[in-house]
């Protein structure tokens, strides 16, 4: 059974003052229908321009992307406007995403009314229905975004990406201006929509808790770059690239008897500006040498497990040692 969508040495370059920013770098994965992707990183790393790209909201550079099985890397208008009832996405600021001009009902009527498919009765209980199952009440229909909190702002935006009934979903640390008993929340009606749809989420974060919560897969990304792939539990057992392990020793432990190694990181970011073939993350690393000058290989260690590093097998095994 073929992948939903299907990504391919995909790249996304931005010019600076006739240079070239490396935001997105050679990232090639799949996703399966009714399964998430967790992308994690520090900021600047590339992960909601993958994202945007993805949904062409940014024009690629080069590469291939596939959903369904179809070529979409370079779509028509019309077929743009079909992939964006399929391709959805739910935004970080849920305040700035929304106009303040409408009203709940009014913002979760736009995408419903632009397709033109429906009565304006049908498009009426629909916004009902779909209110009703992001958990905003009735009574908020005709109140505006500042009226409201956070977490029924991020609602909206669900129900606005869920309108049009898609089959993927970028999700772009949606939870990551609510407070934490509202991220709760919305992680777990995330979790039941796609159990009951069967959607496809790609699930952009810095909150390393999130992404294990809610993904079955992991991709680390450095500098544009995939650095390591996993499933979810098995990255967080067994992290081979030197990055992956100092951000998962960065994760607060919640008992203060429990002492956790931290592995502090030091020296210069290299600049995504025209970097050099090497590893990126060679500047930071304590285990770097010359053979890191080197374009660095995805290599699959196990089942369905990748890294990008010359040196991971040597580290595991001076590890065990």
């Amino acid at each position: 059974m073929a992948a939903l969508l299907e990504v391919k040495n995909l790249r996304k370059y931005f010019k600076s003052g006739g240079r070239m920013l490396h935001a997105v770098d050679d990232i090639t994965f799949t996703l399966d229908e009714g399964k998430t992707l967790g992308v994690v990183g520090e900021s600047g790393c590339g992960k909601t321009t993958l994202g945007r790209t993805i949904l062409h909201l940014l024009d690629l550079t080069d590469g291939k992307i596939f959903f369904e099985g179809k070529d979409i890397s370079n779509p028509t208008k019309k077929e743009l406007r079909h992939m964006r009832e399929e391709m959805q996405i739910i935004f970080q600021d849920p305040y700035s995403s929304l106009n303040p001009r409408m009203s709940v009902s009014e913002a979760i009527m736009e995408p419903l009314i632009l397709q033109g498919k429906l009565t304006k009765a049908e498009i009426t209980a629909e916004t009902m229905n779909l209110m009703d199952t992001v958990g905003i009440a009735a009574r908020f229909a005709n109140s505006y975004p500042h009226e409201l909190d956070g977490g029924r702002r991020q609602r909206i935006g669900i129900a606005r990406a869920l309108a049009l009934r898609p089959k993927f979903i970028v999700c772009d640390e949606p939870v990551s201006a609510l407070d934490v008993s509202i991220q709760a929340q919305i992680i777990n009606l995330m979790l039941d929509l796609q159990e009951e749809r069967g959607l496809a989420y790609m699930f952009v974060t810095h909150d390393l808790s999130v992404v294990k919560y809610i993904s079955n897969d992991i991709m680390v990304m450095y500098l544009g770059c995939m650095v390591e792939k996993a499933p979810s539990d098995v990255l967080f057992q067994n992290p081979l690239h030197p990055y992956t392990q100092a951000l998962l020793s960065a994760i607060p432990v919640p008992d203060i008897h429990q002492k956790k190694k931290r592995i502090i990181m030091q020296g210069e970011i290299t600049s995504p500006v025209d970097p050099k073939p090497g590893c990126r993350f060679m500047a930071r690393c304590q285990y770097a040498s010359e053979d890191c000058e080197k374009p660095q290989v995805l290599e699959e260690h196990s089942a369905n497990h990748f890294v990008a590093c010359c040196k991971y097998k040597a580290i595991i095994n001076k590890e065990e040692r």
